[in-house]
Formats: C-alpha cells, structure tokens, sequence
C-alpha cells in the first residue's frame, strides 16, 4: 500500500515540476512564468520530498529535514515570489501585449513604492512621504 502511495505522490510531483518547466517556455511574459513556476514546482518538490519521508519512516532525521524543507518552502516561495514581480514591475519589466487589465498602472509612485488605491492619491502621496534630510536625522 505504501508503494502505491509513494509512486502517486512521486508521479505527481515529477509532473508537476514538468508542468513547470514545460511553463516557463510557453507562457508569454515574465509574470506568467514566475507564477507557473513557483506554484508547479513548490508543488512538485514538496510532494517529491513527501515521499522522502514516507520512503525513511525509521529515520526521524529524514522524516524531519523533509518536513522542515517542505515548511520553509511553502513560506518562502510565494513571498519571494511577489518580491521578484514587485520589483520587476518596478523596474519596467513589460506585461504580455495580450494583457486586459493592469491594476497597478498608476497606482505605485516609483520614487517612494507607496501603492495608493486611488490613482489622483499616488502622486500626491510622494510629496507627503519625502522626508526632509533635517528631520530625519533629528
């Protein structure tokens, strides 16, 4: 039963990370493959390192690792995630020409990265958070 159990998950998650590499060719701009691959792949080694820990019941080190590594995983890569397409937003990187909607467009101040939820706020929000040299080090 066990092995059953193990050759699913690890079928599973061996798709998955292929589905993830096979995303990062198709899809047509960076935040497109950024999130296929972030998704499909945390997918795919958590379930991969699941049957690691299945494999070694007798071995609480690697029952442990694996559970450690799948925790840390699942909370790293999403935020690290949105760190990198934040900061490629920022940076100018371009959206897919098929793109309908763009919901940050005119919502970031590029000097100060306040995110505004309305766009009139965004320009004068810059003003207002630009501190003076003076006060800052008072």
């Amino acid at each position: 039963m066990i092995d059953i159990i193990l050759a699913i998950f690890s079928t599973i998650g061996a798709l998955s990370i292929l589905f993830a590499a096979i995303g990062v060719l198709r899809m047509p701009d960076f935040y497109l493959r950024l999130s296929v691959t972030v998704k499909a792949a945390t997918l795919g080694v958590g379930l991969l390192l699941t049957c690691a820990a299945i494999m070694f019941p007798e071995d609480v080190s690697v029952t442990t690792k694996s559970i450690a590594i799948i925790f840390f995983l699942l909370l790293t890569a999403p935020i690290a995630a949105h760190m990198i397409a934040k900061a490629a937003y920022f940076t100018g990187t371009p959206l897919w020409k098929g793109t309908v909607v763009d919901r940050l467009q005119g919502m970031y101040n590029k000097e100060t990265h306040c995110l505004e939820s309305d766009p009139k706020k965004a320009d004068r929000a810059a003003e207002d958070n630009i501190a003076d040299t003076d006060d800052a080090t008072d």
